[in-house]
């Protein structure tokens, strides 16, 4: 049916007032939820990155990438509340002169807690107590290598000048490869589960950084120092003298382990 010009004008006239009206309702919309998406876009951004998001906005650019760099090779604070059943069972004792032999060979054994040095302070923001597990780890593994003494006092110090302390939580990854490489000592990283078993039979000592579980609310290193014949993993965990009296299936090592780790961690193999 043939429509006239005048009733073809009116039609026109309609439908371009109702698609000026539709782009104008999508204008509006987009004006009202835009702001809405972009406050929901900051909370989630500021939710997962919140250390990024700060430095970025009140900083600027190479802080950002400062901060990202720490997170992927520190990863998990190491320091030990004096409220702590770690710190509150075991400051105040000696463990001078311990030495396991249960696991294939003789592991000298240092406890960050140890009244002889758990109030040094570790750089200048905690003691060799709170955030010290990684010096004492490799007290324990350098003076069982090597057969000299070097306690975590020493230990502590040369991360402090190599830098390899992280002020206000513990220590970088990287002191662990660092300091058997200063001490002549070998580190094979990377492992996986066969490999810190067959460098355990082997006569090497193993340095894990652990995440929350069994062993720590936060981060914390230890040393694998033995495998039983029935395959259970001895430990010298720095913080806890009770855990290193323990058999350990591997899989809570596995899946307790800070899979985050730097330096080739979570595991690192030290050899003669």
């Amino acid at each position: 049916m043939a429509v006239d010009p005048v009733t073809a004008k009116i039609l026109a006239q309609l439908a371009t007032q109702a698609a000026t009206d539709k782009q104008a309702r999508k204008r509006l919309f987009i004006v009202i939820l835009s702001p809405v998406l972009f406050l929901i876009a900051f909370i989630v951004h500021l939710l997962t990155s919140p250390i990024s998001m700060f430095v970025e906005w009140a900083l600027g650019d190479g802080e950002v990438a400062a901060i990202e760099s720490f997170q992927r090779e520190y990863g998990y604070n190491q320091n030990i509340g004096i409220y702590d059943a770690d710190y509150v069972n075991g400051s105040g004792q000696s463990y001078e002169g311990i030495i396991f032999t249960d696991g294939g060979m003789e592991v000298m054994y240092y406890n960050q807690l140890d009244e002889r040095w758990a109030d040094v302070m570790y750089g200048t923001s905690s003691t060799i107590g709170q955030g010290g597990c990684g010096p004492t780890s490799m007290a324990i593994v350098v003076s069982t290598l090597t057969g000299d003494a070097h306690d975590p006092v020493e230990l502590a110090q040369w991360s402090v000048a190599n830098g390899h302390r992280c002020e206000g939580n513990g220590s970088y990854h990287s002191l662990i490869p660092a300091a058997a490489a200063a001490y002549g000592l070998s580190c094979e990283k990377n492992l996986d589960a066969q490999g810190i078993v067959d460098a355990l039979s082997s006569g090497k000592l193993v340095v894990v950084i652990m995440s929350k579980g069994h062993f720590t609310q936060g981060g914390h290193f230890i040393v694998l120092r033995g495998v039983t014949s029935e395959g259970k993993i001895l430990v010298a965990d720095p913080a806890s003298y009770g855990r290193s009296g323990q058999e350990w299936d591997l899989s809570i090592i596995m899946n307790e382990s800070n899979k985050a780790a730097g330096s080739g961690g979570p595991y690192w193999a030290i050899g003669r």
